[in-house]
């Protein structure tokens, strides 16, 4: 695959940057969309999170279906335990806990009956930041249910879903429409994008070429406002999920980019965990006002963020609280191969 094995398993290093930089890049937007919004201003954040925007979320879904062609195959009990049971247990953990957080503003707002029926309708319209957490599962099971379809239906489907666009005010129903296209390329093209890693790695000086185009029309239709058209977007969207991979496969044997892979190799445990730091810390900094400048004070939130959530991960292993990140045997369906907890495949 010409891509480096992390730590004598059988991780893909490169794979792990690419993850790393998409769970940093999600942080960042909500931490600096989450500072702007509370001081009425926009920082030099904001110029780098909008510059992702086009990115972002496409190349996660994308990672996300790169390997999935070693599971598909798998029995429905067996692949539902993985793609389903496993996303649906810390869904349900983390909704709950995510608005125990915000419940007395909810009850104060709505009342306690409103907040409980808040609550309870989060388990059909995804909550907060949990959203992408909900949706995957429902990829993995449309794509092993249409096995049979031929893929080139399926992927020009759900192409014609993106550039549509569907906008329903349903996250699951939108969302869907918007991102499964990419999800099914990574499964559909994993081959593909597995090459386009090691040509990167094997020709860095022609990559690096491509890389500095790919900034320069990403950056320039950002700007004008033309990222967000139909087929702009799609092709932004894929375009710069490779360029994602391609960075991630020229500092995959970095030392530097250490603290990336590391982050990628548990970007669930930052998914689930970093809206409490990330909350904690602007509340702190805008009580405080230690950090003026906006564009700052977003990426301490940010790292904090990061860096929190991990944090709340190293020191729950082993305890009681292990059940945070890691699911019991208990909401198992089939036999777990290993203790840890299961990475998004």
């Amino acid at each position: 695959m010409g891509a480096s094995l992390q730590n004598g398993t059988s991780r893909v290093g490169w794979v792990d940057c690419a993850k790393g930089l998409c769970i940093i890049m999600v942080v960042m937007m909500h931490s600096t969309l989450g500072v702007e919004d509370a001081v009425g201003r926009e920082g030099f954040m904001h110029a780098v999170v909008a510059f992702a925007r086009p990115f972002r979320m496409p190349d996660f879904f994308l990672i996300s279906g790169l390997f999935l062609a070693r599971v598909i195959d798998r029995d429905w009990r067996t692949y539902l335990d993985r793609k389903v049971v496993h996303f649906a247990y810390f869904y349900v953990l983390w909704v709950t806990i995510q608005f125990a957080v915000k419940a007395p503003n909810f009850v104060f707002t709505h009342g306690a009956a409103g907040a409980a029926l808040f609550y309870l309708e989060s388990f059909i319209e995804p909550f907060g930041t949990l959203w992408f957490i909900y949706l995957l599962p429902i990829f993995f099971v449309v794509t092993k249910a249409a096995r049979r379809v031929h893929p080139v239906l399926i992927f020009g489907a759900a192409a014609l879903l993106e550039i549509a666009p569907v906008e329903t005010g349903w996250t699951v129903i939108d969302e869907f429409a918007a991102r499964f296209v990419y999800f099914y390329a990574g499964y559909l093209f994993a081959a593909r994008i597995f090459a386009l890693a090691a040509a990167a790695q094997a020709r860095p000086g022609l990559a690096l070429a491509g890389l500095s185009v790919w900034a320069i029309v990403n950056g320039g239709l950002v700007a004008l406002g033309y990222a967000s058209l139909p087929v702009v977007s799609l092709l932004l969207g894929f375009v710069g999920a490779g360029a994602i991979v391609t960075i991630a496969a020229l500092i995959a044997n970095v030392r530097f980019a250490e603290p990336v892979r590391y982050c990628g190799e548990n970007s669930i445990v930052i998914y689930l965990a970093f809206f409490l730091p990330m909350l904690t810390t602007r509340l702190l900094l805008l009580k405080t006002g230690i950090v003026p400048d906006v564009g700052a004070m977003s990426l301490v939130v940010t790292t904090a963020g990061i860096f929190g959530a991990l944090v709340m991960w190293w020191l729950v292993r082993g305890t009681r609280l292990n059940f945070l990140f890691t699911r019991p045997a208990a909401f198992h369906l089939a036999p777990r191969r290993k203790l840890a907890l299961q990475p998004a495949e």
